[in-house]
């Protein structure tokens, strides 16, 4: 499944997040790695250094996540000043400039 505005695929479907009863917010394109890593999490009794690297992976994907909608949202303003920068300049200036100034 493709999801718009990103490069990640959608990996885990409807059905398995609902099976690992993964909560709907972190139902994201990182979801496939959070379901095995509370699978660990469960079996270990939540101890924090039994499933590091499940961990780490998942929050690497996460981390590219939020990257990656930083640098669309930065896209986004720079075309944005652009537009705006382009319509200050063909507008009719509010002060006269005078003839000797």
């Amino acid at each position: 499944m493709e999801v718009a505005g990103s490069s990640k695929k959608m990996i885990a479907t409807q059905e398995e997040m609902v099976n690992a009863k993964v909560p709907i917010p972190y139902r994201d394109q990182c979801a496939h790695l959070l379901i095995p890593l509370n699978k660990c999490r469960q079996a270990e009794f939540y101890l924090p250094w039994k499933c590091e690297p499940e961990r780490h992976t998942y929050e690497k994907c996460e981390y590219e996540l939020v990257m990656e909608r930083m640098l669309q949202m930065q896209k986004i303003r720079e075309q944005e000043a652009k537009l705006k920068h382009g319509q200050k300049q063909g507008s009719i200036p509010l002060i006269p400039k005078t003839a000797n100034a």
